[in-house]
């Protein structure tokens, strides 16, 4: 598997990563979820999925560990971000994302991390919930904290 961008975020994460920058609307946020690794579906099949209910609807599953909870990600949480004029490119980033004592217990492995928009915290509803990125995140939780170093050249890049 390879880290990729699904096809409904393409030409519109930089805009949702605005919104939320901006406070636009009030309740938008970037969420962070883990998937496990038993019965994940192929990234050719995962990457055409619409909302987060649809990502999961197959045998792929998100994490179920103890110390495992969604990050959510709002306009205080996101750092400043521009276009790179000079290479013609705009990274966008987040800060670390740190789970702690997550357990070997729930799912047990864990294979991907998952950004994801979400124009309305407040719905509660995964069906609102656009998938952004899949990255690579192998591990297996023993209970110490755990730690998702993002790339320092940025979670999502569009050239």
């Amino acid at each position: 598997m390879a880290d990729f961008i699904f096809n409904i975020a393409k030409g519109s994460f930089v805009e949702w990563f605005n919104r939320v920058d901006t406070n636009d609307p009030a309740n938008s946020a970037i969420i962070i979820l883990l998937l496990a690794s038993s019965g994940i579906e192929t990234d050719a099949v995962l990457k055409d999925v619409d909302t987060v209910t649809a990502l999961v609807a197959g045998t792929t599953n998100e994490a179920t560990n103890t110390g495992y909870a969604r990050k959510v990600l709002t306009d205080s949480d996101l750092g400043a971000f521009a276009p790179d004029d000079t290479n013609d490119r705009y990274d966008i980033d987040i800060a670390d994302q740190t789970w702690t004592g997550l357990a070997n217990d729930g799912t047990g492995a864990i294979s991907d991390l998952v950004a994801a928009y979400d124009n309305d915290t407040t719905s509660g509803t995964d069906a609102n919930i656009k998938p952004i990125s899949q990255h690579d995140f192998a591990i297996t939780p023993d209970g110490s904290d755990v730690t998702a170093q993002i790339n320092a050249a940025g979670l999502v890049r569009a050239a």
